[in-house]
């Protein structure tokens, strides 16, 4: 059964770790996460861009492809469905499907603008019992054709956003989507210190997880970051399994590559980013 985010990220953020959000893109991702999740006793969140959302058939299929998979895995760990940068008809398409969180990215609009609309689906997801992730400054690189420039949030501006009542949030703090460039100044903690004490007990979350060197990633967590995202560095395992599966030519002689085997490197590749991550994160064992 699905659950809201909150009471995973709570525990988190008291517990000095961070639930991990991996990216989810098809079956055989879905399948890896839970699985490495359900080995590893780890809470886990699925994120879902209205990208994948698409490529995906629809948020009605996702989530029934996922509440499927928790039944037929047997799945007992802690499991939020979480729309990932939604757009503001995104996150209301998303909780009439049957997601158990989800993120609004207001980010892009004046804070008056983004406020209102926080404010609206701060309402619904309280009636429905559903989390809520904000975000305040965008995060740099390209996510779903939004671009952003890696800029460093207003402190006020999050504890205004924070006081709504959303459940967790996002806010920039140097982090970028995609891989780092060489000239990456790095994460501003001087920024996330002053968030952290403008907004108390909130859960921060730390997008762009892939390429963060491990210590920043730990005194992220130090400073009050619950949920960290990881997109790209999936993307990348899977990509580099699977070529070299093309490459060592294991077709059916001649006859093409059997779709199962020739995804099953990729997906094995999966599992061990997220348990890598799992482990750095510190939610081995928490759920």
């Amino acid at each position: 059964m699905l659950v809201s985010a909150k009471e995973m990220l709570i525990k988190a953020k008291a517990g000095k770790y961070a639930v991990g959000q991996f990216n989810i893109n098809n079956l055989e991702w879905t399948k890896s996460i839970l699985q490495t999740a359900q080995e590893l006793q780890s809470p886990v969140i699925l994120g879902v861009s209205e990208g994948a959302g698409k490529y995906m058939c629809g948020y009605k299929t996702i989530v029934g492809m996922v509440n499927g998979m928790l039944e037929e895995l047997n799945i007992t760990v802690p499991v939020a469905l979480h729309l990932d940068h939604g757009s503001f008809e995104g996150a209301k398409a998303c909780i009439n499907a049957g997601f158990s969180s989800i993120m609004f990215d207001g980010s892009h609009y004046p804070i008056e603008e983004n406020i209102a609309k926080t404010t609206e689906l701060v309402n619904a997801c309280n009636i429905l019992g559903l989390s809520l992730e904000a975000e305040v400054g965008s995060i740099g690189g390209e996510e779903d054709g939004v671009v952003g420039a890696g800029e460093c949030a207003d402190p006020d501006e999050c504890k205004a956003v924070a006081d709504l009542g959303v459940t967790m949030l996002a806010a920039g703090i140097g982090n970028i989507h995609g891989k780092y460039p060489e000239n990456w100044a790095g994460l501003s903690f001087e920024t996330l210190e002053a968030i952290q004490e403008k907004t108390g007990e909130m859960p921060l979350v730390l997008h762009g997880g892939t390429g963060i060197p491990a210590d920043m990633i730990k005194k992220a967590i130090s400073l009050g970051v619950a949920k960290i995202n990881v997109n790209t560095e999936c993307q990348l395992s899977f990509q580099e399994a699977t070529r070299k599966y093309i490459e060592e030519g294991k077709d059916l002689q001649g006859k093409g590559f059997d779709p199962r085997k020739l995804l099953a490197p990729g997906a094995e590749a999966i599992k061990a980013t997220v348990k890598e991550k799992m482990e750095l994160f510190g939610s081995v064992g928490k759920a």
